[in-house]
């Protein structure tokens, strides 16, 4: 298969192409800049504009661009930054997906567990409403941006994305070298939900988005059993073998972080109902075994 990708140089898409080269397929990397390279393709989210010629032949395009949400404080400009780069870049991928004669099979759209907003203990799945605030008003605007994508008739799947458990970057990457100094712990009181994936997971099940025709819409990417932050932290110090006595209370994570401290304290309980029941496997369900699987 030929696919393009968004985000390719970022953790799950560098991920992502790697898997999908080393067995065999054609991964065409869309940048923002003048194409350099045969496997190269032109795009800019801000002006709306992508090299369509670049995306003739492809069988599916996977977006995952988009500016990170714990780069910065959530500035009104960063707040601009965080919805421009996710709604103006969906929708020009969708536009320029709707306009080719033969368009791709498939759209996997990058989404996330965010959409649900903060649901304490209480379990998630696909059915449920976005949840309020910056972040679930977020995803729902990045998701309708890729409606043009699905008028035009292309199987269009939303990747609910939650916590990616790696080394290599996102937040996750940011906590191994503090748990592995023992400045590791809990954030907050420990009890709110945090849904992650393995970023071997994570690959696999967005390779299973794109073979798998009857998946559209939205599609949870989490483990199947969600964990609290305070099994989270307890996880980390009994596979690394470091203390955790560390506690981050709320009012300081408010100061260090700012408005996006009620995102962390908050939680989403999320469970994968699409996945599982669309017959995906996970190689790396428990918490335990996706933090080793990263240390590999």
């Amino acid at each position: 298969m030929r696919i393009a990708i968004t985000g390719s140089t970022g953790l799950i898409g560098t991920a992502l192409t790697h898997s999908l080269r080393a067995d065999g397929h054609e991964v065409a990397r869309l940048v923002r800049r003048p194409a350099r390279a045969e496997d190269e393709v032109e795009w800019d989210p801000h002006r709306q504009y992508v090299d369509g010629r670049g995306l003739t032949g492809c069988d599916a395009v996977v977006h995952l661009a988009g500016a990170g949400i714990g780069d910065r404080r959530w500035t009104d400009a960063y707040r601009r930054e965080l919805r421009d780069s996710r709604v103006l870049g969906t929708a020009a991928i969708a536009e320029a997906v709707a306009s080719l004669d033969v368009p791709p099979r498939v759209l996997v759209s990058g989404s996330a567990v965010g959409y649900y907003g903060d649901t304490g203990d209480r379990a998630v799945d696909e059915s449920a409403p976005p949840g309020d605030g910056f972040l679930p008003k977020l995803c729902v605007e990045w998701e309708e941006a890729a409606a043009p994508a699905e008028e035009a008739g292309v199987r269009t799947v939303f990747a609910r994305t939650g916590l990616v458990v790696a080394r290599g970057g996102g937040a996750w990457g940011r906590m191994f070298p503090l748990f592995k100094a023992g400045l590791g712990g809990r954030l907050g009181s420990g009890r709110q939900y945090w849904s992650f994936i393995s970023l071997h997971d994570e690959v696999a099940a967005l390779r299973h988005l794109i073979d798998t025709e009857h998946l559209s819409g939205p599609v949870n990417l989490t483990a199947p059993e969600p964990v609290t932050n305070g099994e989270a932290t307890a996880a980390m110090g009994r596979v690394l073998r470091r203390p955790t006595l560390f506690t981050v209370p709320a009012p300081v994570l408010r100061v260090v972080v700012g408005e996006l401290a009620e995102d962390i304290l908050g939680g989403q309980r999320v469970v994968p109902a699409q996945l599982l029941e669309s017959g995906f496997s996970f190689a790396f369900p428990s918490i335990d075994e996706a933090i080793r699987a990263a240390l590999r």
